[in-house]
């Protein structure tokens, strides 16, 4: 940790040195050219490239940089083209009078909503400083949560190409040899084997091939664009949380990421109004942001936090043990210290969760696998066995 604050330092040091020794609207000469800002808002950025930004604009931030002027010299020393071209194109919006924010917001998919949301928010209350170091620490929890879940995912996705590979070499090489022998011996086949055989030649028939693969095509072309609209979106994140086994991991890491948001904004000093709409820009679930919708429209009414989100329909996505370390916070004027209690509290039901869901899918791609390749196997050795009785009478 103090060896990767010292190196930023040292990053901030080389970039200011820079800066003093060039004008501040000087343009890199290394910069790649693009035709349109266009071209790059499909554009996306690795979460370590944005946590370092997020933590070199701090320490600049702090060391009395303006903002510009670090921005140019982030966008200097990234190493990642896109990237530095969007650098420099929102420093040439704040050059230009256009607030932070709003030069960030151009391109939604490096800077969520939320990241947005809480730069607006340190714009109006002036601790941009303070709260970049509270998102950088965000950005690290959910780069460490998305690590955890996609380690604990890369066992059963091994398991399930293995499966795959071992069903194809016996569906398009095995199967086929079988069938000649059994052609030739002139046996009556069993139903399972007629229809793996009838399946097999399917497979290896390159008309029928084609046409199987342009309607999956198409089909994943009706799906992908139901997803996207307002209904395949609630169909998906209802399934998300309702979901046997997977849904308490999805419920918990929305908790977490909301309570921690709850504490840091509190902390440092945001309204609730203010920190509930940043929850509910950082939720990707649908529910959960109408839970947040309809607990701030509570607020505005005269509610507590408590009161808001047990009047919500919603309500039963927020455990009723949280409610109430959330009415005690409110009572005893600590609910930035109680959040962060929860925080805590869930981020370790959340570790709990991801073992609990890689427990769970190991044994079942094991069966899975077996039943399948099983199923298979007796299907080539039936026929084998019965040969065998023929032949022997």
């Amino acid at each position: 940790m103090i060896s990767s604050v010292t190196e930023n330092t040292e990053k901030v040091d080389v970039a200011m040195k820079s800066e003093e020794s060039r004008p501040s609207d000087a343009v890199d000469s290394s910069m790649p050219e693009f035709s349109t800002d266009r071209q790059l808002l499909n554009a996306k950025v690795k979460s370590s490239d944005l946590i370092m930004f997020t933590t070199q604009l701090a320490v600049m931030l702090d060391s009395g940089v303006v903002l510009s002027d670090a921005l140019d010299a982030i966008a200097g020393q990234s190493e990642q083209d896109k990237f530095k071209m969007i650098l420099s194109n929102v420093a040439l919006r704040v050059k230009n009078g256009e607030n932070f924010s709003g030069a960030l917001s151009t391109y939604p998919r490096v800077f969520s909503s939320m990241f947005v949301s809480m730069v607006k928010v340190s714009e109006a209350s002036g601790r941009m400083t303070e709260m970049l170091r509270v998102l950088c620490g965000y950005l690290n929890f959910e780069h460490e949560t998305r690590r955890r879940v996609k380690g604990a995912l890369v066992y059963p996705t091994i398991m399930a190409l293995m499966a795959v590979m071992a069903t194809g070499t016996l569906m398009f090489f095995v199967l086929p040899k079988f069938t000649a022998i059994y052609e030739a011996k002139g046996a009556a086949l069993p139903k399972i084997t007629q229809m793996l055989i009838i399946l097999s030649t399917a497979m290896t028939n390159l008309r029928v091939m084609t046409v199987a693969v342009t309607m999956m095509l198409l089909v994943v072309g009706v799906l992908y664009y139901w997803l996207n609209t307002l209904t395949g979106r609630r169909v998906v994140d209802l399934i998300r949380i309702r979901m046997p086994i997977l849904s308490t991991m999805f419920v918990d890491l929305l908790i977490t990421r909301s309570m921690r948001i709850m504490s840091t904004m509190l902390g440092t000093g945001v309204s609730l109004l203010d920190t509930i709409g940043v929850i509910r820009g950082s939720c990707d679930n649908h529910y959960f942001q109408q839970l947040w919708a309809k607990t701030d429209e509570k607020i505005r009414n005269g509610y507590q936090l408590s009161e808001s989100i047990q009047l919500s329909q919603e309500e039963e996505l927020i455990a009723p043990s949280i409610i109430q370390m959330l009415r005690s916070g409110e009572k005893s004027g600590k609910l930035g210290e109680v959040s962060d209690k929860i925080s805590v509290f869930y981020e370790k039901k959340l570790e709990a969760s991801i073992k609990s869901v890689t427990a769970l899918i190991e044994p079942l791609m094991i069966i899975m696998m077996g039943i399948v390749i099983g199923t298979i196997a007796i299907a080539l050795l039936l026929p084998v066995f019965k040969i065998s009785t023929i032949i022997a009478h």
